[in-house]
C-alpha cells in the first residue's frame, strides 16, 4: 500500500498565489509543492490540505535561500499533516496576524504539521507598538524546527502556543533546534520570545516541548520564555548572554532541565524564576549570570495569599536540584516580598546544589521566612569563608575549562546522574514518568548542548551576516550639500565634515544614514533659519547619529527642537551620540524623544551648554501607563552646562509593569552651574529603573526649586554619591534612593 501511495504522489512546481493554491486544493498525501525561486511579494498562503502521517504534503523551496517572501505577507495553515520547508521571510511584515499561524479561521487549524529549515528576519510591522507574533501555534501535535529567527523588534511575542480550546490543549507540540537571536530590548512587556498559554488559561496543561534550541542576545524584557500553562518541557537549551529568564509565571508541574545559561558577565543575564506548584528544576548550568532581584540566577518567588491562578500563586512543591552556579550573582529566596505577595514558599526540595565563586561572596538572599524550604547538601566553594545557613556548606570543588568556560567537575554537574534517591522524590512527589527527566543525561551534558547550538540550530542554509559597510566621508559647505549628500548615501555609513561657517536652513532634514557631523579645526559654525521650523534633525529608526568635535553657535536658529528621534513611530530603533561639542545661544528644546520612539542608547560626553533655555534632554511624553519608555540606556558624563534656563533631562516610564530592565540613567562627573527652571526640577526621573548621580557639582542651581526629582510605581535602585550641592535647590526623593 505504500508503494501504491508512493506511485500517486506528484511534484507540482508553482511560480504564484494563485498556482499555490490551486496545488493547495488538488494535494494528495505524498505530494510535493515546489515553490519557484523569486520574490513572492505581499502575498497571503491558506494551505488546508490534508496528508497523513505516512504520507505527509510538502511545500518547499525550490533552492533554500532563494525563495523569498516580502511585503505585506504571511503564510496560515489549516490543515493536517503539512511540511513548509526552506521559505525566507524578509523585508516585509504581517500586520496584526502572526507571520506563520497554525490555523486559517476560527474552525481550521492545523494539527500534525511542521515547519522546518525556515528563517524570519527583521519581519516586523512598521510602527513598534502594532502587536503581532511571528508565530501561533494552534492545534496538536505540530513542530517548529531548524528554524531561525532574527531581529523582532515591534510589540509581540516572537513565538506563542495558544490555548484557547480544547483542540489546542494538552497539545504535545515540539519546538527544537531552532536558532532565536538578537532581540533588542523592546522597552515594554510582551518582548518574550517563547509564551506558552496566557494568564486565562494558565490552569490548562500544554504538554509543549521546547529542547534543543539556542537563545543568543535575547534582551526584548524580563522573561525570554514565559510558561503560563501545565506541564511543559523546557531542557537541552543554550541560553547565551540573554537579559531575562525562563520564567514559570503560571500553571504547574513544569520541567526545566538539562539547559546551559552562559551570562558571560553580561549585566541582567538571569536563569529560572519559580511561581507554582510542582516544579522540577534539575542539572542546569548557570554561569556568570549577572541578573539581580527578579533576574536572579534563581529566583524562587512569593506568592499572594489566596491568589487566583493569574496572579502570583505560592511556590510549592518543587524540586530544584543538581544544579551548578559559577561565578554569578547570588540567587533569592522569597523573591518579591510585599504587602501583597506575603505567602512563603512550602515544600520546596532544594538540594545537591553547587555554587563556586570567587567574585561574589553572597550566595543567596533571603526576604522572608525559610522555614518552608527544606534544604540539604548544597554545596560551595571552599574560597568563600563565611557562615551559611544549614543546608550550605563549604566543599572544595575542582573545576575543568571547556572553551571559554569553567565548569565545576564535581558534584553537580550538567548532565550529572540524578540520585535514586532524587528519582524516588520526583517519582513519589510528581507521580510522573521518570522519562521526563531521566534518560537525557548522556545527551545533555555541557559538551553536548553546546556542540548542538552551534552546530545543528537554526536553517543551516543561513549564514548569519556580519556588517562590512564601508564609511564615506564628505565635506560639506552649505545645508544644500548635506542634504544631497544624505540623498546619495542614504542607508549607508556616513561622516560629513562641516568645512563651511554658515548653515541657513529651511526645512527640517531627516537623518536616514548612520551619519556622524564633526568639525577637525573646531571652529565656530552658526547654524540659521529664517522660517520656523519644529525640528532641525530627525532622527530616523535604524541608524545613529554622531556629533563630534563641533563648535555650534545657534543664536540665529528659530527650531522649536535641534534633534527628534523618529516620529512614525517605527519598530527600528536608533542611536544617539553627542561628544567633544560646545553649544552656546539655543533657545529650544535640544533632543526631544518623539512618543513611542526607541533608542538603545543616548551618549553624552565631554561637551558645553551656555546661554541657552528650554529643556536639553526630553523624554517625557510616554504617560499611557504602560511601562514604555523611549531610550535603554542613557549616559550625561563630564559635560558642562552654564548659565541656562530650562531642564537638564526628563525621563518617563509609567505604568506598574515590572518586565523591563531599563531605563538606565546614569549622570556623571558633570559640572553645572547657573541653571533654573522654575516649573519643574532640572533632573526628573519618572519609573527609571536604575539610575546613578554621582560625582557632579550643582552650583547656583535652581536655588529655590527642585534639583532632582524621582518617582516611582514599582521598585527601583538609585544611587545619589559625591555630589556636591552649593546655593542650590532641594532634592525630592523616595524609598529606593540610596546614598553613599
Amino acid at each position: 500500500m505504500a508503494l501504491c501511495f508512493s506511485a500517486w504522489a506528484s511534484y507540482t512546481v508553482v511560480s504564484n498565489d494563485k498556482e499555490i493554491m490551486l496545488a493547495n486544493k488538488n494535494a494528495k498525501p505524498g505530494d510535493t509543492i515546489i515553490l519557484k525561486n523569486g520574490n513572492w511579494n505581499n502575498i497571503t498562503l491558506k494551505l488546508n490540505c490534508k496528508g497523513t502521517k505516512e504520507q505527509p504534503i510538502v511545500f518547499k523551496a525550490e533552492t533554500k535561500s532563494k525563495v523569498t517572501i516580502s511585503g505585506n505577507s504571511k503564510l496560515l495553515l489549516g490543515g493536517d499533516y503539512i511540511i513548509i520547508d526552506g521559505f525566507y521571510f524578509t523585508n516585509g511584515y504581517s500586520g496584526e496576524d502572526a507571520v506563520i499561524k497554525f490555523s486559517i479561521n476560527s474552525k481550521e487549524i492545523a494539527n500534525n504539521c511542521r515547519v522546518t529549515n525556515t528563517v524570519i528576519n527583521d519581519f516586523n510591522n512598521p510602527k513598534r507598538l502594532d502587536e503581532n507574533y511571528w508565530v501561533a501555534l494552534y492545534g496538536k501535535n505540530n513542530r517548529i524546527d531548524h528554524c531561525t529567527f532574527l531581529n523582532k523588534k515591534n510589540l509581540g511575542v516572537l513565538l506563542a502556543v495558544i490555548l484557547e480550546d480544547e483542540r489546542s490543549r494538552a497539545n504535545f507540540h515540539t519546538i527544537d533546534h531552532n536558532y532565536f537571536g538578537v532581540r533588542s530590548p523592546l522597552a515594554s512587556n510582551a518582548g518574550e520570545i517563547i509564551r506558552i498559554g496566557v494568564s486565562e488559561h494558565c490552569e490548562f496543561n500544554s504538554n509543549t516541548k521546547v529542547e534543543d534550541n539556542y537563545f543568543e542576545k535575547c534582551d526584548g524584557e524580563a522573561e525570554v520564555i514565559s510558561i503560563k500553562s501545565g506541564e511543559n518541557i523546557v531542557r537541552n537549551n543554550l541560553f547565551k548572554e540573554c537579559q531575562g529568564a525562563v520564567v514559570l509565571r503560571h500553571g504547574n508541574y513544569n520541567i526545566i532541565t538539562n539547559n546551559v545559561f552562559l551570562g558571560n558577565g553580561k549585566k541582567g543575564t538571569g536563569g529560572v524564576r519559580v511561581i507554582n506548584k510542582g516544579h522540577i528544576i534539575v542539572n542546569n548550568f548557570f554561569f556568570q549570570c549577572k541578573g539581580v532581584d527578579f533576574r536572579s540566577p534563581l529566583s524562587i518567588m512569593n506568592g499572594v495569599p489566596n491568589s487566583p491562578a493569574n496572579r502570583y500563586v505560592g511556590v510549592s512543591d518543587a524540586i530544584i536540584a543538581n544544579n551548578s552556579f559559577y561565578d554569578c550573582t547570588p540567587i533569592s529566596f522569597c523573591e518579591g516580598r510585599s504587602e501583597e505577595r506575603s505567602l512563603q514558599p512550602k515544600n520546596v526540595q532544594f538540594i545537591n546544589n553547587l555554587f563556586y565563586t570567587k567574585s561574589d561572596t553572597t550566595i543567596y538572599h533571603i526576604y522572608d521566612d525559610m522555614s518552608g524550604i527544606y534544604l540539604a547538601n548544597n554545596k560551595v566553594s571552599s574560597e568563600i569563608n563565611k557562615h551559611f545557613i544549614n543546608g550550605f556548606a563549604n566543599a572544595n570543588i575542582l573545576t575543568e575549562k571547556k572553551g571559554d568556560v569553567y565548569i565545576p567537575k564535581t558534584i553537580a554537574n550538567v548532565g550529572s546522574t540524578i540520585s535514586d534517591s532524587l528519582q524516588q522524590l520526583i517519582k513519589n512527589k510528581l507521580n510522573k514518568q521518570l522519562s521526563l527527566v531521566a534518560g537525557y543525561e548522556e545527551k545533555g551534558n555541557y559538551n553536548t548542548v553546546l556542540e548542538n547550538a552551534y552546530t545543528n540550530c537554526g536553517a543551516k542554509w543561513y549564514a548569519l551576516k556580519k556588517n562590512s559597510e564601508v564609511e564615506v566621508n564628505v565635506n560639506c559647505n552649505t545645508v544644500q550639500e548635506i542634504t544631497s549628500t544624505l540623498e546619495k548615501y542614504k542607508n549607508g555609513k556616513l561622516t560629513i565634515n562641516l568645512t563651511g561657517n554658515n548653515y541657513e536652513f529651511t526645512e527640517s532634514i531627516p537623518i536616514d544614514a548612520s551619519l556622524t557631523f564633526t568639525n577637525g579645526a573646531k571652529k565656530i559654525i552658526n547654524f540659521k533659519s529664517s522660517i520656523n521650523l519644529d525640528f532641525i534633525f530627525e532622527l530616523k529608526g535604524k541608524y545613529s547619529l554622531v556629533l563630534k568635535n563641533l563648535n555650534l553657535n545657534l543664536t540665529s536658529l528659530n527650531a522649536n527642537k535641534f534633534i527628534t528621534s523618529d516620529t512614525s513611530g517605527t519598530s527600528n530603533h536608533s542611536n544617539l551620540t553627542i561628544q567633544n561639542c560646545s553649544v552656546t545661544n539655543y533657545n529650544g528644546t535640544f533632543f526631544h524623544a518623539s512618543k513611542s520612539s526607541l533608542l538603545d542608547s543616548i551618549i553624552v560626553k565631554s561637551n558645553n551648554w551656555s546661554m541657552g533655555s528650554g529643556p536639553l534632554f526630553y523624554l517625557y511624553d510616554e504617560a499611557d501607563k504602560k511601562g514604555y519608555y523611549n531610550v535603554e540606556k542613557l549616559k550625561f558624563s563630564n559635560n558642562s552646562i552654564l548659565n541656562h534656563k530650562g531642564s537638564l533631562l526628563s525621563v518617563m516610564r509609567s505604568g506598574k509593569d515590572e518586565s523591563t530592565l531599563g531605563p538606565l540613567v546614569e549622570i556623571d562627573n558633570n559640572k553645572f552651574k547657573n541653571l533654573e527652571d522654575s516649573k519643574t526640577p532640572l533632573i526628573l526621573l519618572y519609573g527609571v529603573q536604575k539610575s546613578f548621580i554621582r560625582n557632579n557639582v550643582f552650583n547656583n542651581c535652581n536655588p529655590h526649586q527642585k534639583i532632582i526629582e524621582y518617582k516611582d510605581e514599582v521598585r527601583a535602585a538609585h544611587m545619589l554619591t559625591k555630589n556636591i550641592f552649593e546655593q542650590s535647590g532641594t532634592i525630592a526623593e523616595n524609598e529606593y534612593v540610596k546614598y553613599k
